[in-house]
């Protein structure tokens, strides 16, 4: 990576300042040069030299995306749910990862979900009407100046690191007012002390806007807009379903991609498979939604093993949990648990069927009307009853299930909400979520899972080490479910004629 931009930063001094964040009148300042590294001081002649001979590349007749529909709709429930009130949505700025290297930014999931932009140092707000309503608008970073050298010395500028649409651009795309979001703090102070009004602020993504607004907020206030804005994404709309959809196909293929791969991963590690899905959510997404989960042999019985540095050895199992992300951040989470080499032991066999099973009678008890936890107790129930059935607890399985003693191999919950977030919605309340109702548009994972410890005692020494998991993504329909994922195998029979079929 090119390290010139550092220097040239502060070459650009208060000309662009850092982030290009300094105010409009600033950025009108003359470059002023100094040593920088392999080059000399900025002469004149080059600062002229790189103000002029560009293309004008602006944008034209541009149409709303796909989404701005449905996230115009999303915002009016957020407006008719905090009349009165100013609403301050950010999308969140770069983390620094090294030095001066970056984290891959990903915009504030709310901010996505309510402008389908995922611009860095953008802005939300919605402005209270004085006759009820809001007017909403965004503040957007506009393109790097060229004539101060914004575009080339700072470090942010486009030249560094892309083009970025301008205002009118953004306006077009997403059917929002813009303005410049170097003046979003001044702006919103004033508006602050000049229109007092409630001021709601989403919170753990722009520490500018905590400190400008400290005095305007309250973070009782704060909570409640985070929690309605999780609640929000609780049930789906058609577009958000299609995402999920192609967000699952992509995994598809990318599970895929891993069994057709195993042989490399055998004679290397756990982080060739990792490498091979990660290719795949590249190409056909925007990134992994969550870490990937490579668990070979023993390391499947850890819940989250994203080390993936392990050994792959034939005659185990391979636990794999991934999801592609699409562009528009939507994210699949499926896992299988796949045998190394191909086929299942007798006991492998034996246990991945408990799971099967177990998720079978999960998946059937989603649909309208039934309560969120009646999925994972259907599962709970099977597991169990296999577990008392192998004397590995004492039964009778009522009171396994009182006690939930089957928790020491079963570990975590059934399922969880999923969308933008892989466990999405989790700000939501207890009432809305976990106790909540099931209702058409809702996606979930039912993904049941046995777990023995390599040290665990109490179970025979050939069950140990063994972890098993089989998730996929359910939607909740008008009549019943459908399984998202449901291209890729689940039972034990299917799984070896899938892998079969593969190799040959």
């Amino acid at each position: 990576m090119s390290d010139d931009r550092t220097q040239d930063v502060q070459d650009a001094g208060e000309a662009s300042g850092e982030a290009g964040q300094q105010e409009a009148a600033e950025t009108e300042a003359p470059i002023k040069g100094r040593k920088n590294g392999l080059y000399p001081a900025l002469s004149d002649e080059l600062a002229e030299v790189m103000k002029s001979g560009w293309a004008d590349t602006e944008l034209r007749d541009l149409v709303p995306d796909e989404q701005a529909a449905y996230a115009a709709k999303r915002r009016a429930a957020l407006s008719a749910r905090f009349p009165g009130d100013r609403l301050v949505i950010p999308a969140g700025r770069l983390k620094t990862r090294a030095n001066d290297t970056d984290y891959p930014f990903r915009a504030s999931t709310e901010y996505v979900h309510l402008t389908g932009d995922q611009a860095e140092d953008a802005v939300l707000v919605l402005e209270p009407r004085a006759e009820g309503g809001h007017d909403a608008h965004v503040y957007l970073l506009p393109r790097s100046n060229r004539e101060n050298g914004e575009f080339w010395l700072d470090g942010h500028g486009e030249l560094w690191v892309g083009r970025r649409h301008s205002l009118a651009e953004a306006e077009a795309l997403l059917g929002l007012p813009t303005r410049d979001s170097r003046k979003v703090v001044e702006e919103l102070t004033e508006a602050a002390e000049d229109q007092p009004a409630p001021t709601r602020l989403l919170r753990s993504h722009d520490a500018r806007l905590e400190a400008a607004l400290a005095e305007h907020t309250t973070r009782h206030g704060d909570e409640e807009l985070r929690v309605f804005l999780s609640e929000l994404r609780l049930v789906k709309d058609e577009w958000e379903v299609g995402q999920l959809q192609a967000a699952c196909d992509a995994t598809v293929k990318g599970f895929t991609d891993v069994v057709r791969e195993l042989a490399q991963a055998v004679a290397t590690s756990e982080r060739w498979i990792e490498g091979t899905f990660y290719r795949r959510a590249r190409v056909e997404g925007n990134d992994v939604g969550y870490g990937s989960i490579c668990a070979a042999g023993p390391h499947a019985t850890t819940l989250h093993w994203v080390r993936n540095d392990g050994e792959v050895r034939p005659g185990e199992l391979l636990l794999l949990d991934a999801g592609v992300e699409t562009h528009t951040l939507y994210t699949a989470d499926v896992t299988r648990t796949l045998p190394v080499d191909g086929r299942f032991t007798e006991l492998q066999r034996r246990l991945y069927d408990a799971v099967y099973d177990a998720q079978e009678a999960g998946i059937a008890a989603v649909r309208p009307g039934a309560r969120f936890r009646d999925f994972h107790e259907a599962s709970q129930q099977v597991l169990a009853e296999r577990l008392v059935e192998w004397g590995l607890v004492e039964g009778p399985v009522e009171r396994v299930l009182e006690l939930a003693l089957q928790r020491r191999w079963t570990l975590h919950g059934t399922g969880h909400m999923l969308g933008m977030d892989v466990h999405d919605c989790a700000q939501a309340r207890t009432e809305a979520y976990v106790d909540c109702v099931l209702e058409p548009g809702m996606v979930l994972t039912v993904e049941p899972g046995l777990y023995f410890q390599a040290d665990d005692l109490t179970v025979p020494q050939e069950y140990r080490g063994i972890g098993i998991r089989i998730e996929d993504d359910i939607l909740v329909t008008a009549d019943g479910n459908r399984n998202l994922s449901a291209g890729l195998p689940r039972s034990a029979d299917e799984v070896e004629s899938w892998m079969a079929s593969l190799k040959g």
